[in-house]
């Protein structure tokens, strides 16, 4: 008649077979006394107290209610319906001072936050390995203030964060198969293995210069760092490449002379061959390959002219043509008038191709030639049925617009053995031949 049905529960206290004099009493002990107490990674502990966030009862610490609905004829039969048996949300508190309270958590110290991070990777000998993640000890501050009030109505005294997942992680563990993946793709980037030959020369790529063009973003993206696979070509280039280099050349009369004009030479596609590494990157291949070219010579290495060229002497007007070192034919010429703007320029070039029965057109002329074999721009060696007198000081006064015009024996000869790409050689007799 006056005691609380067995197993009566007020905000998770236990009052079972309780008078409601003795319940009141205990209440307000127990919300005078209430902590609850925060289980935190590394062993730490906080407590919120009721005091500090304003709780008390809202019935003013008055159970008979509660008693009266509890019939005391009806215990018996209570037993299998319970309805009657717990009383919570009987009690109050401050949300504005449990806000604040949870803000002033230590475990909310920025000095102290270890933030959660996703695995990284990290380049060994061996490869690519995972490095495990970081869980940190990051709280996210809505579902600890949800449960914490949660708590609070109902008197509970404890709540442990990792058993609520109260600390946020990272969006990937080393078992993610994002990571293991990714791990995969990096593995195969660094297994590459590329030799680029230059006629006797070779240069070798592999994964301890490949690893350092890859990273890996924050969304576990990885990227070939383009940049750094031109800076690599561009390498290659500055080694490599002929066009405009200067080059030793003894001329025919036995000077020594160094030239370094013309656009005779290897010149590497540096957009082409940049798209190509990355593409042989990305596949995982090893391979030997030559570099894309927007223009190649006849030879690698020091003498890439080797020993077919044509060579022009604008101080003597005179040409030769070797072949495989022989001299098939030399002659006697007229170039560019001296002095003029057309002046046949001096330089290494390449014989861009050869053509019969040509026409050539310029500045109030149009002259039918035999044989037209252009080497730079609109110059080229050709013969001049107009003429019958080459070599000499002819230049001086009465040169060509550029052109190298040869008797018609000799513009034959050269035509019948030259083919497109074979260097043609232009100089002064002045030693050292400066770039202009």
């Amino acid at each position: 008649m006056n005691h609380f049905y067995f197993g009566s529960e007020i905000n998770g206290i236990n009052v079972s077979g309780e008078i409601v004099d003795n319940v009141n009493k205990k209440m307000a002990s127990e919300i005078q006394t209430y902590k609850l107490n925060i289980k935190e990674r590394g062993g730490k502990n906080e407590q919120i107290s009721g005091n500090e966030v304003g709780l008390k009862y809202k019935s003013d610490g008055q159970f008979k209610g509660f008693k009266d609905r509890q019939n005391p004829y009806k215990w018996i039969s209570s037993v299998f319906n319970k309805k009657d048996f717990k009383m919570i949300d009987e009690v109050k508190y401050d949300k504005n001072l449990l806000k604040e309270r949870v803000d002033k958590l230590s475990c909310f110290d920025s000095s102290s936050v270890i933030e959660p991070k996703n695995p990284s990777f990290k380049y060994t000998d061996n490869g690519y390995v995972i490095v495990s993640e970081v869980a940190g000890n990051k709280v996210n501050k809505d579902i600890l203030y949800e449960h914490v009030s949660d708590a609070v109505m109902k008197g509970e005294t404890t709540i442990d964060l990792e058993s609520i997942n109260c600390y946020v992680k990272p969006k990937y563990t080393s078992k993610s198969q994002k990571i293991v993946d990714t791990r995969n793709m990096l593995n195969q980037y660094v297994s590459s293995k590329i030799t680029y030959t230059f006629g006797d020369n070779k240069e070798f790529l592999d994964s301890s210069t490949i690893n350092k063009w890859l990273t890996v973003d924050e969304n576990i993206k990885v990227t070939l760092d383009e940049k750094e696979v031109e800076n690599y070509i561009d390498v290659l280039a500055s080694k490599y490449n002929t066009i405009g280099k200067r080059r030793n050349f003894v001329s025919s009369s036995g000077k020594a002379m160094n030239i370094d004009t013309g656009d005779y030479g290897w010149s590497i596609n540096r957009v082409k061959e940049t798209q190509a590494l990355i593409s042989i990157i990305k596949e995982g291949k090893t391979i030997a390959k030559e570099p894309a070219y927007t223009q190649t010579a006849l030879y690698h290495g020091n003498n890439d002219m080797g020993n077919t060229y044509v060579e022009i002497d604008l101080t003597i007007q005179h040409l030769w043509f070797y072949k495989n070192g022989l001299l098939i034919v030399q002659g006697d010429i007229v170039t560019g008038t001296e002095g003029s703007e057309n002046a046949t320029p001096e330089g290494i070039y390449k014989l861009k191709y050869k053509e019969k029965n040509a026409i050539l057109k310029g500045q109030g002329y149009a002259s039918p030639v035999n044989f037209w074999m252009p080497f730079n721009g609109g110059i080229g060696i050709h013969d001049a049925s107009w003429r019958d007198k080459f070599g000499g000081k002819l230049y001086m006064t009465g040169g060509s617009h550029g052109c190298i015009n040869s008797p018609y024996d000799l513009a034959k000869a050269i035509f019948d053995n030259i083919d497109a790409g074979t260097p043609v050689v232009c100089y002064n007799e002045q030693g050292v031949l400066v770039s202009k």
